[in-house]
């Protein structure tokens, strides 16, 4: 309820009424005049109140006589009066209705009561009320007033003074509070002081309004008061204490500090009155040195005093804190002054109350920057605040170093104690006597310092500065100094660090809405303020990080070590975002080092720590020392690990600290890495050797996971870090994941760090096998993963650094370095970017470089991990690599055979991916590419699977440019122009292979290229499969290929692979293969190399010649296709004649192949005529021949005709057939050379004696090479002549010649008794045959050859008596040969001279008359060849031959001799008649004997013969006689003659029984011989001389043999006679009969009268054989003794009996 509603009014009138009522009742005895005043007073109220409306106004207007009573109740002195009335009167002062006047006469009345010592604490109740509730009292009233609440302070009673402390100051207040109050309500006029003249106060204060001018007394008051000096104002002063005037002016200087600032007058009473004042006060303190010896020193000096002192430096703090900017001068005294107060030599209160007041100081970072700007950035200044925080350190310092009583203590601990702290992990001193809650506190070297807790951060709650009551200096607890020394040091940092950020913030939001706005202009911030900053943190580093690095070494206290390292921290962040790189480095060197173990040697620390301790800074004339780290530990160990360095050290240890300041750098690169720039290096240097000893380790990701070390003694972890771990390894990750929030710069400097790590890391991993340090790699690689989104930036730093990582000889350093790299190239790849790869191919490819450039790494385990990788790329992203392809497939391509099977294979499983699913995708000129990279991989000599399966592959490619032609063919097509036209404005032809071709048929090109190199593959298999596959992709896609790109094929593909086969061949190896390697056992055909090339040989001409024949119309079109011809007939021709049976019959083989090509005329007619019955004009028959839209159709002129000839134009065309005739026999002709020289060198037999080596022809090479001639000849028949003829002979005569290995007989030959022809004897015979048969239909002209055949035939029926020589070779008769002996075997003969001989009968049957064959005496050939098997007969090596040469003989003769006898006249025949005499003469009287084991029936058969070639001289010989020779019909009768009577030799031999067996021959000899004897058509009486000559001797023999008979039979007695007589007998027996017949036959008057009287001598003999014993004999002689009948005659005349 306030005073002035009606109710308090109400209330107020009641109370003084009661009030007064009871002053009169208190006073109606003693004091009457105070009763009567009191009664008129409460008359006085009630008449107020009942006249005015306004009743609060009429009692202040009344107040002096409303008072009065109550002032006369004071006077009484009776302290219930007294009390009574100053209640009243406070009563009326709270209800403001106290004038001026009566508040006057209230304080008079208050000074006697004072005077009086009445009622004192009242009376200042009374002055607090009456001066607080109005502002009625001022000037003179008012000093009275406070020098009554003065003087009560100074009574002897204790609570008087003190309540009288408290009002004196609450009055100051008041006075200065009105002031304020007073400024507030003038705060709108504006008025002009005058100047101020001089410096006495009296004329200053004329300018003052009252309230003003009243503080100002009051205050100048004071300072005369402090200063010892009269007051001007306050009159009446008794005493006064320096300590409460310099309370009160602290007071008033600190609670109204505008009153100062805003008026002159005070500002001036400030720096005139209150500094130097200070100055003085302070003198005993600066002067005074503790423990100097008073007797040195000349003069006593004044001791400082402790609350002066105190009271003082709070008085400065104030000024510091509010009118710094008026006194700058002065400040900087008293900062000096404060500075030189911290010095050790001080006492040691008041080096505490010094450093309580520069904590004061340092929780007001503003303040500090005045300074700053002030005094440090001015020049010839005081560096104040440098100095302000070096004095800070050293005060740290020397408290460690110089070790006060206090401490003295802690370290003389009881020696029990000292090994239970110990083992507490407590402080190594014992300070804790062995209690187990450790305090926290710092130690160094010895000296152990505790900490307390001064103050709240950020305020600076002094202890001492607040001692106000006490008069001696307080003992300071241990510790205490230290402690605020550190809160000053934390909260220096604290506040410099927030204000700069906070300003550096408001900075930067401006610098944005700049941008903003003006986004082309560059923000240029004011300097101003950064200077300021600079100069600041420039100022404070050293001595900050001196003091910090120290007590964080010296820091047993993990809240401690925590806000030192946030100190740390902190400011070397803001140096970093100020740009000042030496204290930043400092710091975080600082920060670093205290991670690592004590003296572990890094060298990046040192050398930044070398550069700092070189730098001392000096504190007025005292040098601060960056403090190495005390070596003894009192931290609790938490690892034991390995050191990363070089150094020989075992072991290394980590404490509790050392992971908190390792977590704090984490913090720091987490959340400052903006700022480290080039400082990286040392954060990530210390962490790599952290996480190295720690164990750590990368994993998935390069995020570092616990691991076990790998070598030396493992590390240790206690259970306290353990569970750190994680949270560390966790802290790494997000660390380098935070890193995406950098920008690009300090992103650079990072990564450039990681690089620079790494690089020491591969350095030191370098000539040991020690596990190398993977954190760097590891880390790159996170930092990739994070900055996908700008990865272009960082890509070839990043990339070229893990690129020489993975050439590094440790397997474990390039491990990483390939996962990292690949996993950074997998992710580039799968990253979302904006544009899409798709869309942007330089990006796509500079992702992909780096995988390129792994290919060069020669380690195998970098390339399987790229090739890996490779394989995942294809998998997941295969469809949009685009323009990258040509990357990927080199990867994939660059194999090189001395990197292993695994690395082949899974480079081979990518290609098998990209040929299975990505062909479509990948853009078409790449696939020239993946035909190169399949080619590679049948090229490796690894793993044979693989060779194959490519090639394989190499055809499922050609099947994709079958199906996809005309696609590829445009795309291709668009691609080609775009490179011409950019060739051309370079100025440059296009470069690219097989360059004239269109580009589709190049691809087709460098597949067949391909394939051809791996036809000539060392393997055997890879190029039989190649081989294959390119003969067949020929084959089956060739209709693709533009017409002059066969050109090339032919020559540049299919001709240059022959050569290289060629090569191969003839120059492999000849040694015996093993076996397969493995255990595969290689078939003897395939044992060596050279047989393995010749499978090849075998398969490239087959191919070869099969296109040729296949495509033999389109190649006919290519300008120089005979050439070509001559090329292939050529390769025909070295294969045939390669040393090899498999590769010469195959090339036979090839050879028919191309020759049974009807020629392409004949094959268009028909293709015309069925395409035409189609309604396809004929020019298109062949498809690419055509000229179909655009595509120009080149032709030789031949095909322009034979077009012409086909479409049937009027044009004129040359006969059919008649141009390529032409063509074609060139063609032939060629061939037959060819055949002839291949035959020739085939079968000329080895020159010389010749080793078992040399080289025989077999016998399917020479077949086939004979069969060839039937198909070539019906093409050359037309130009065959005499002369090719005899080529042909020579070959043919040759081949037969040719032995066989015994080895192959058994094939060849059946059996060896089985008459049967080889199949080579076969086609040498119907090669004649057909010859025989062209010439039999040909012209006159060709009837010239027959003889050469004769003559061919007659060689071949040689064979069958005396074989051919091969050379000079051995050759073992078949028979003889042993089968598993390399031998040489000859062939048997017989059957093909047989066979030959046959053929000639039948030849000679038909060619007999023609005039060459008589001419050139065929017939006697034929009887001059056929007289060698007749005469060996029986020794003929087979039988069968003797007897067809004679059943031959008698064919030809049969034919010939007719025509012989025609001829008789010519004289063509005469040297035929006696090889004819001389053949039957060897025959019928060989000189060999027939075998021992010949049967009768076959003796007979034999016999048989012998008589018919009897009979053909008795039928066709003799008859004609007058036509034949005479000396022929001679020998002819010799024969006869010697024929009948066939023993003429006495003796018994064998030989002669079994001629004499010939019974049956002798007969018919016999007969013939008589027969031509008594016939009439003796031409002259020579022959028939002849004839009876034969008969005498005939019969005189008879005579003989019969008498010698019956004498050995007379003489025998009854033994048998020997065989041979009696045959002998017995023949002679057979003949006279058979004479008897012929004489009785003849004309008598033929036969000679000498001859009957030699054959009736005959008789008697005959006779006396009658008595012979053998029964044969007997039957004989019957059929003797039977025709004489036929001579017994009666005699005619005496005469002719004795005659006879």
């Amino acid at each position: 309820m306030s005073t002035s509603s009606p109710e308090a009014v109400k209330k107020l009138l009641e109370n003084m009424q009661t009030d007064l009522r009871s002053l009169s009742m208190e006073c109606k005895k003693k004091f009457p005049p105070v009763k009567e005043a009191a009664e008129s007073g409460i008359v006085k109220i009630k008449t107020i109140a009942a006249r005015n409306t306004e009743i609060l106004a009429a009692l202040k207007e009344n107040s002096s006589e409303v008072v009065q009573p109550f002032l006369m109740g004071c006077g009484t002195k009776e302290p219930k009066i007294t009390q009574l009335c100053l209640a009243a009167i406070q009563r009326l002062m709270s209800h403001e209705v106290v004038s001026e006047a009566a508040a006057g006469n209230i304080i008079n009345m208050l000074w006697q009561l004072m005077e009086n010592g009445l009622e004192e604490l009242k009376l200042l109740q009374t002055v607090l009320v009456l001066l607080t509730t109005n502002t009625v009292v001022h000037d003179e009233v008012l000093s009275k007033a406070i020098v009554l609440c003065f003087r009560l302070h100074f009574t002897k009673d204790n609570i008087t003074n003190n309540t009288a402390a408290a009002t004196v100051r609450q009055v100051v207040t008041v006075v200065f509070e009105r002031m304020v109050a007073e400024d507030e309500r003038f705060k709108g006029i504006v008025e002009q002081p005058p100047p101020v003249q001089g410096n006495t106060n009296r004329r200053s204060v004329s300018t003052l309004r009252p309230s003003a001018k009243d503080a100002y007394m009051l205050f100048q008051d004071l300072c005369q008061l402090v200063n010892a000096d009269a007051p001007y104002w306050l009159v009446g002063m008794t005493e006064m204490t320096r300590t409460f005037g310099l309370e009160l002016l602290e007071s008033v200087l600190n609670d109204f500090p505008g009153v100062f600032l805003q008026h002159q007058e005070f500002s001036f009473l400030l720096k005139e009155r209150v500094c130097p004042l200070v100055i003085k006060l302070f003198s005993p303190n600066i002067k005074f040195r503790q423990g100097s010896n008073s007797a040195a020193s000349p003069a006593p000096v004044e001791k400082p005093y402790f609350p002066i002192c105190m009271r003082l430096l709070r008085v400065v703090s104030v000024l510091i804190k509010h009118f710094y900017s008026l006194l700058v001068t002065e400040c900087e005294i008293f900062l000096s002054l404060l500075v030189k107060f911290l010095d050790g030599e001080k006492p040691q209160w008041l080096r505490a109350v010094a450093v309580e007041s520069v904590h004061r100081l340092c929780v007001q970072p503003h303040l500090l920057r005045s300074f700053c700007q002030s005094y440090d950035m001015k020049q010839h200044s005081t560096k104040v605040f440098r100095d302000i925080v070096n004095a800070l350190g050293s005060f740290i310092q020397s408290l460690f170093i110089v070790p006060n009583a206090g401490n003295t203590a802690a370290i003389s601990a009881p020696a029990g104690s000292v090994t239970q702290g110990a083992a507490q992990g407590g402080p190594g001193t014992g300070g804790v006597s062995g209690n187990l809650t450790t305090q926290a506190a710092f130690e160094y070297r010895g000296t152990w310092i505790p900490l307390m807790t001064v103050s709240v951060q950020g305020s600076a709650k002094a202890t001492y500065l607040e001692m106000l009551d006490k008069v001696e200096p307080p003992s300071i607890p241990e510790g205490y100094a230290m402690s605020v020394a550190f809160s000053a040091l934390l909260d220096l940092v604290r506040g410099i660090t927030t204000m700069i950020e906070r300003e550096l913030a408001v900075e930067e939001e401006a610098a944005a809405e700049f941008r903003e706005a003006n986004p082309e202009q560059e923000w240029q911030p004011p300097a101003g303020a950064h200077l300021v900053w600079e100069e600041m943190v420039s100022a404070c580093w050293c001595g900050l990080l001196a003091a910090l690095s120290l007590l964080l070494d010296a820091s047993t206290d993990e809240t401690a070590t925590e806000n030192i390292l946030k100190a740390e921290l902190t400011m070397a962040s803001l140096c970093g975002r100020l740009s000042l790189v030496t204290p930043r480095d400092a710091f975080i060197t600082a920060i670093c080092k205290a991670s690592l173990p004590p003296h572990y040697a890094l060298t990046v620390l040192s050398c930044n720590a070398a550069n700092l301790s070189s730098k001392a800074y000096s504190i007025q004339g005292q040098s601060v020392q960056i403090i190495s780290p005390s070596s003894e530990s009192h931290q609790q160990v938490v690892a034991v690990g390995q050191p990363l360095t070089a150094q020989p050290q075992g072991t290394v240890v980590l404490t509790a600290k050392n992971i908190q300041c390792m977590r704090t750098l984490l913090n720091l690169a987490h959340c400052h890495g903006a700022v480290l720039g080039t400082s990286w290096q040392l954060v990530l240097a210390t962490l790599q050797h952290l996480v190295w000893i720690l164990g750590l380790k990368p994993g998935v990701g390069g995020a570092l996971k616990p691991g076990r070390a790998v070598e030396g003694p493992s590390t240790v972890l206690t259970t306290a870090v353990m569970t750190d771990l994680p949270v560390i390894s966790n802290i790494l990750s997000r660390l380098f994941e935070s890193s995406q929030y950098l920008d690009d710069v300090s992103l650079h400097h990072l990564i450039n760090a990681l690089c620079s790590l790494s690089l020491e890391a591969m350095e030191m991993a370098y000539g040991n096998n020690k596990e190398p340090s993977l954190f760097a790699v590891a880390k790159l690689l996170e930092t990739g993963l994070v900055n996908m989104d700008r990865i272009e930036i960082l890509w070839r730093p990043l990339t070229g650094h893990l690129l020489e990582v993975c050439q590094h000889p440790n397997s474990r350093m390039r491990e990483w370095g390939a996962e990292a790299l690949t996993a950074l190239i997998k992710a580039g790849l799968a990253y979302k970017h904006d544009p899409p790869l798709a869309q942007n191919q330089r990006l796509q490819l500079l992702l992909l470089n780096p995988l390129k450039e792994l290919s060069n790494v020669l380690h195998s385990d970098i390339r399987q991990k790229q090739l890996e990788s490779v394989l995942q790329i294809l998998q997941s992203q295969g469809d949009s690599l685009g323009p990258g392809w040509p990357l990927v497939l080199g990867v994939i391509g660059a194999i090189r055979n001395d990197q292993g099977e695994s690395l082949i294979r899974t480079a081979f499983q990518c290609l098998q991916l990209v040929v299975t699913d990505f062909l479509p995708t990948m853009p078409c000129t790449c696939l020239q590419i993946v035909v190169d990279v399949a080619g590679s991989f049948g090229l490796q000599n690894q793993e044979l699977n693989i060779s194959l399966t490519s090639i394989g592959l190499l055809w499922n490619i050609s099947d994709y440019f079958f199906q996809r032609g005309d696609a590829i063919t445009q795309e291709l097509g668009r691609e080609e122009e775009a490179l011409q036209k950019q060739a051309q404005e370079k100025g440059e032809t296009l470069n690219r292979p097989f360059h004239p071709a269109p580009p589709f048929d190049c691809l087709w090109l460098c597949l067949y290229a391909k394939l051809g190199e791996l036809c000539v593959d060392p393997r055997p298999a890879v190029r039989k499969s190649a081989g294959q596959t390119l003969f067949s992709t020929i084959a089956a896609h060739g209709t693709l290929l533009q017409q002059p790109t066969w050109h090339i094929v032919i020559w540049k593909v299919l001709f240059h692979l022959l050569d290289c086969v060629r090569t191969s061949s003839t120059t492999a190896d000849k040694e015996k293969i093993e076996s397969g390697g493995g255990n595969i056992l290689i078939h003897h055909s395939r044992d060596t190399a050279e047989k393995q090339w010749a499978e090849t040989w075998v398969l490239t001409l087959a191919g070869v010649a099969r296109i040729f024949n296949t495509r033999r119309y389109l190649l006919q079109q290519l300008g120089d296709f005979f050439e070509a011809w001559e090329v292939l007939l050529n390769h025909i021709q070295s294969a045939a004649l390669s040393k090899n049976n498999e590769v010469s019959l195959a090339a036979l083989k090839s050879f028919q192949e191309i020759l049974q090509i009807v020629t392409p005329v004949k094959d268009s007619d028909k293709a015309g005529d069925a395409l035409a019955a189609m309604g396809v004009p004929p020019v298109l028959i062949d498809p690419l021949s055509a000229s179909g839209p655009g595509r120009p159709l080149v032709r030789s002129d031949s095909l322009v005709e034979r077009l012409t000839r086909y479409n049937g134009a009027e044009l004129q065309a040359p006969p059919p057939g008649e141009e390529s005739a032409l063509e074609d026999s060139a063609l032939w002709w060629s061939a037959w050379n060819t055949w002839y020289r291949t035959g020739t060198d085939s079968t000329r037999p080895p020159s010389g004696v010749t080793e078992k080596l040399s080289f025989i022809p077999s016998q399917p090479f020479l077949t086939a090479l004979i069969q060839i001639f039937p198909a070539l000849y019906q093409h050359i028949k037309a130009n065959f002549s005499m002369e090719d003829l005899k080529k042909l002979g020579v070959i043919l005569h040759g081949a037969v010649s040719v032995p066989i290995s015994s080895d192959a007989s058994p094939f060849i030959l059946p059996s060896y008794t089985e008459a049967v022809l080889t199949s080579l004897q076969e086609a040498v015979l119907t090669a004649l045959d057909v010859l025989q048969k062209a010439i039999c239909v040909g012209p006159e002209n060709l009837q010239v050859m027959y003889p050469a055949i004769f003559e061919q035939l007659l060689l071949f029926v040689e064979f069958s008596c005396k074989p051919p020589q091969y050379g000079r070779m051995e050759t073992k008769h078949v028979a003889n040969a042993k089968y598993n002996q390399a031998e040489w075997v000859a062939l048997n003969y017989v059957p093909f001279a047989e066979r030959s001989l046959e053929v000639l009968v039948d030849l000679y049957h038909k060619t007999a008359c023609h005039k060459a064959v008589i001419n050139e005496k065929v017939l006697q050939n034929i009887i001059k060849t056929l007289r060698m098997p007749l005469g060996l007969k029986y020794a003929c090596p087979s039988e069968s031959t003797w007897k067809l040469a004679v059943s031959s003989l008698l064919k030809v003769l049969s034919i010939g001799l007719p025509v012989a006898r025609q001829h008789a006249s010519s004289g063509k025949f005469d040297t035929m008649w006696p090889e004819l005499a001389n053949a039957f003469e060897d025959f019928l009287f060989t000189k060999s004997t027939p075998p021992d084991n010949l049967s009768i029936q076959e003796f007979q058969k034999n016999e048989a013969v012998d008589v018919e070639v009897v009979q053909l001289i008795s039928t066709e010989i003799l008859p004609f006689a007058n036509f034949i020779p005479k000396d022929f019909v001679g020998q002819i009768m010799t024969m006869l003659n010697k024929g009948s009577i066939h023993s003429q030799s006495p003796s018994f031999t064998e030989a002669e029984i079994d001629v004499r067996m010939r019974e049956e021959f002798s007969k018919v000899c016999f007969e013939t011989l008589l027969q031509f004897s008594f016939s009439n058509k003796v031409s002259t009486p020579q022959e028939g001389y002849i004839s009876r000559m034969a008969l005498s001797v005939l019969l005189k023999r008879s005579q003989d043999v019969l008498r010698r008979y019956v004498e050995d039979e007379r003489l025998s007695g009854r033994c048998p006679l020997p065989r041979q007589q009696v045959t002998e007998i017995i023949f002679v027996l057979k003949a006279i009969s058979t004479l008897m017949d012929s004489l009785k036959k003849t004309q008598p008057e033929n036969v000679d009268g000498n001859t009957w009287a030699q054959v009736i001598a005959l008789y008697p003999t005959l006779v006396e054989c009658i008595t012979c014993s053998s029964s044969e004999v007997s039957s004989a002689l019957k059929e003797a003794l039977g025709p004489f009948k036929d001579f017994m005659q009666p005699p005619i005349s005496r005469v002719q009996n004795g005659e006879s």
